[in-house]
């Protein structure tokens, strides 16, 4: 309905100022809150359109805005994204952001369970899910999480000993975000993800470590070989009774080693003979 005289934001300020009234009267405030808040009300419309400028208020799309009257939470509920009201002298306001929060942790030197020493960081993603608990039940979410993620990661790496901090990151970044939700889980806050990004030992541990490789990787180079010899002599020795039933077989097997010498280097060569050839050819002269 059109009201000659009246403009359509006085409306607007109007029914959101009614809206208000009704959400104290649910809160409770009491008739001296009330009174406060009508005063303020009515020096809105007495400083009329200027005060609007400023009772007026803007919230993003990834914000809300908890709104405190005399002390109490309006509607125990955050306002936004959009327009809202705010009377002066009566009403404060705090906005939350709600996009998701990167956090590094502190490289954080840590005992693990075998007693080694080691410094461990991480990177830690969450967002806030309620502005309301964020603002009412800690003083700064941000800071409270970013300690109790270095507790956490302290807690939980010092059972774990140093050969399942190494190979099993993964299920130590869960266990991690486990205990994490559950701690924040009153103050609003989900956590998205756990990273551990990085494990410095001693160099001592380190040296230590790598003789340790070192000789594990010998003693399995050592026993290759040892199987290659015996596989090898298995092979020599059927190549044996090969030659040994054949007599001829040896000789050719001089002549192909010969050739594969000369092939590569040229020099003198002393080539042994077989006693059974020169006996043989002796017997041939005498008889002719």
């Amino acid at each position: 309905m059109y009201i000659p005289g009246v403009t359509p934001q006085f409306c607007i300020l109007c029914s959101s100022s009614l809206y208000f009234f009704i959400a104290d009267r649910r809160e409770g405030i009491g008739v001296c809150g009330w009174i406060l808040v009508f005063l303020s009300f009515l020096l809105v419309l007495i400083t009329f359109p200027i005060s609007i400028w400023v009772c007026i208020k803007v919230v993003r799309e990834y914000e809300r805005a908890v709104v405190f009257r005399l002390g109490r939470i309006l509607s125990k509920k955050a306002k936004g994204p959009g327009m809202i009201l705010v009377l002066p002298c009566t009403d404060t306001f705090i906005k939350v952001d709600l996009r998701t929060v990167t956090c590094k942790i502190p490289p954080q030197e840590i005992l693990t369970r075998d007693a080694v020493t080691a410094q461990v960081d991480g990177v830690v993603h969450y967002r806030i899910h309620s502005a309301v608990s964020a603002v009412a039940n800690v003083t700064d979410v941000h800071s409270a999480t970013l300690l109790l993620a270095q507790t956490a990661l302290r807690k939980v790496l010092g059972t774990q000993s140093l050969a399942q901090l190494l190979a099993g990151r993964e299920e130590v970044a869960h266990s991690i975000q486990a205990t994490l939700n559950g701690a924040t889980e009153q103050w609003g806050v989900k956590v998205a993800r756990v990273e551990i990004k990085d494990i410095r030992i001693p160099v001592a541990m380190q040296r230590a470590m790598a003789a340790e490789a070192e000789a594990a990787r010998e003693t399995k180079a050592k026993v290759v070989a040892a199987e290659g010899e015996m596989n090898a002599s298995k092979a020599l020795q059927k190549a044996s009774m090969v030659l040994t039933e054949s007599p001829a077989a040896l000789p050719l097997r001089y002549l192909q080693t010969l050739t594969a010498v000369a092939a590569q280097n040229n020099s003198t060569i002393v080539f042994p003979l077989p006693l059974n050839m020169f006996g043989s050819l002796g017997q041939k002269n005498t008889g002719g």
